[in-house]
């Protein structure tokens, strides 16, 4: 299959990155190669893009994208919550701009034999490292009903989640539950027919929720940002693309705290903890994409763009 990618609010990322042509650039969601390809336009042959994916199929098909480029090129398989480990290994110590795409790519939702669409039948897969051992086979069929509950409440915000639960427990009784198909229709078994006539498809929340649970996103997101913030470089910038609230929430509260350190109660007339802030927020608010953006790319609808830079 071609590796298809549209890179979400590029423009926006290459601007707010203030790309330096000899910087150390990481792209630690590299996907299709979208976003790195136009920041390694910018790159001279003293630059270089470090670009890590979970995904092999991902990282192969960039770097024969990306192979025409006169910057140095670095590529590593692995989650971008390890990149100090993956940027030692390459001798490099700071970066001077980090991107990160959070989520999936629209390689794997478009591939059917990953498991990631509800729209296709495939077996239960989702896992973004194929090299992985734990799937969303294993969510579904080893989970009991009150974790599936809680997985599909909290990562998916699904208002019916105990009920997908009960329900997926009801039908693996009988059988595994072994197809994104036999999934989907269990979920729409157990929403009720006048929920399902508004609103998103009734397997969006769930497939999301056990998605996430699958490759740990969030827990890999929360453990990255301040990792990234100490890699940074002074004047260095770390971009972050979320694509739901969950992510989103993560982001700014980080940012936040990262920017404003202090402890001290509010009504302390001065600073006495000590805590002294090592970055700033460039973005006030998210940066979303334009219409026209949306009308080319309507996955890109609920995107939103935080940036932080170090002091």
């Amino acid at each position: 299959m071609e590796f298809r990618h549209n890179p979400v609010l590029l423009n926006e990322c290459v601007e707010n990155l203030k790309i330096r042509p000899d910087g150390i650039y990481v792209d630690g969601t590299l996907g299709g190669g979208g976003h790195s390809s136009e920041i390694l336009k910018r790159l001279d042959e003293n630059g270089t893009l470090v670009g890590i994916d979970r995904d092999l199929d991902a990282l192969q098909a960039s770097e024969a994208r990306l192979k025409d480029f006169p910057a140095r090129k670095l590529f590593a398989q692995g989650n971008y919550a390890d990149a100090r480990e993956i940027l030692n290994r390459f001798n490099i110590a700071h970066a001077d701009g980090v991107l990160l795409d959070i989520g999936v790519s629209s390689f794997q939702l478009d591939n059917p034999e990953r498991g990631f669409s509800y729209m296709h039948d495939a077996p239960l897969d989702m896992r973004m490292d194929q090299t992985s051992d734990f799937s969303a086979y294993d969510v579904v069929n080893g989970y009991s009903q009150q974790e599936l509950s809680d997985v599909i409440s909290k990562y998916g915000e699904e208002r019916w989640a105990s009920r997908i639960a009960e329900f997926i427990v009801r039908a693996r009784r009988k059988a595994p539950i072994e197809s994104t198909s036999q999934l989907v229709e269990i979920i729409k078994a157990a929403i009720p027919a006048s929920a399902r006539r508004t609103g998103p498809h009734p397997a969006k929340r769930t497939f999301q929720a056990i998605r996430i649970e699958v490759n740990d996103e969030l827990g890999q997101l929360e453990s990255a940002l301040d990792m990234f913030c100490d890699l940074l470089a002074p004047g260095g910038r770390l971009c972050v693309i979320t694509f739901h609230s969950l992510e989103d929430r993560i982001v700014k509260k980080k940012f936040e705290k990262r920017a404003n350190p202090c402890t001290c109660p509010p009504d302390f007339p001065i600073c006495v903890c000590g805590k002294k802030a090592d970055v700033k927020k460039i973005t006030k608010k998210p940066i979303t994409p334009t219409g026209k953006e949306l009308e080319m790319n309507p996955r890109a609808r609920s995107a939103k763009l935080r940036v932080i830079e170090k002091l």
